[in-house]
């Protein structure tokens, strides 16, 4: 019988690097289960959507599908629209179980890419030393999900002995360049920023220029493609393939 089928689940948006990042990282999870067969399916905005998947896994003959959310916090995304579009799946063909993971979530891990993508900022623009660092998320109107951005930049700065605000790019304060303004009143000027979203797209690019417009020194680039993130979703995959047991 053959293994559950992953299908991983992004939010999806207009900007098409979004897309193509979320396709690349898809790529490394293959590359590191090359005997799974892995899907990728977007809540709205891009394509293909989860029902067009489940359907051409269907055709297949798959029998059981995990579903691995690829959302950073357990906010309303998690909580109302992954839920509901995979109960829409799982409805389409009787002989067909489609089961969610858990969300992706934040991991300690994810520090590490963190590290990897702000090197990289820092070496672009010629910066030697930090007295700061701003760790940039989506933001959400559930305070749960801010407070475990929150929990992840307290982390990050015992990490590196350094002060670190969370900021967000919408719906909950501070904004990213808000967040430096703070830092430069207390008199620090080499303050930078990290991107704690999945891909680029609007949110980012806006955490981005407002950070600069603030006088960040630095900001680093999304999570995207890391063999740390794709492990991590194969190990969500790995938890539902085993609840799909019958006991």
């Amino acid at each position: 019988m053959a293994a559950p089928a992953l299908v991983a689940l992004a939010h999806g948006s207009r900007d098409p690097r979004s897309a193509a990042t979320i396709k690349a990282l898809v790529d490394e999870v293959r590359a590191l289960r090359p005997d799974l067969r892995v899907e990728t399916a977007f809540l709205d905005l891009s394509k293909p959507s989860l029902n067009t998947v489940v359907d051409r896994l269907a055709r297949a003959k798959f029998e059981e599908i995990v579903v691995v959310p690829l959302l950073l916090t357990d906010a309303f995304h998690a909580q109302v629209d992954v839920p509901a579009a995979v109960a829409e799946a799982d409805a389409r063909h009787e002989h067909v179980e489609v089961r969610s993971t858990s969300i992706l979530g934040l991991e300690p891990c994810f520090l590490e890419v963190l590290d990897v993508r702000m090197r990289d900022a820092l070496s672009a623009a010629r910066v030697r030393e930090l007295d700061a660092l701003v760790l940039a998320a989506a933001g959400s109107s559930d305070p749960l999900a801010n407070q475990s951005v929150a929990r992840l930049a307290r982390l990050w700065g015992t990490h590196h002995k350094l002060p670190v605000t969370a900021a967000f790019a919408s719906t909950a304060p501070p904004a990213t360049g808000e967040a430096v303004r703070a830092f430069r009143k207390e008199g620090r000027r080499h303050i930078a920023v990290a991107s704690l979203f999945l891909a680029p797209g609007f949110l980012p690019d806006r955490a981005k220029e407002l950070a600069l417009e603030a006088g960040a020194v630095a900001v680093a680039e999304p999570l995207g493609v890391h063999e740390a993130v794709a492990r991590t979703v194969l190990a969500r995959y790995a938890v539902g393939a085993v609840e799909l047991v019958p006991v």
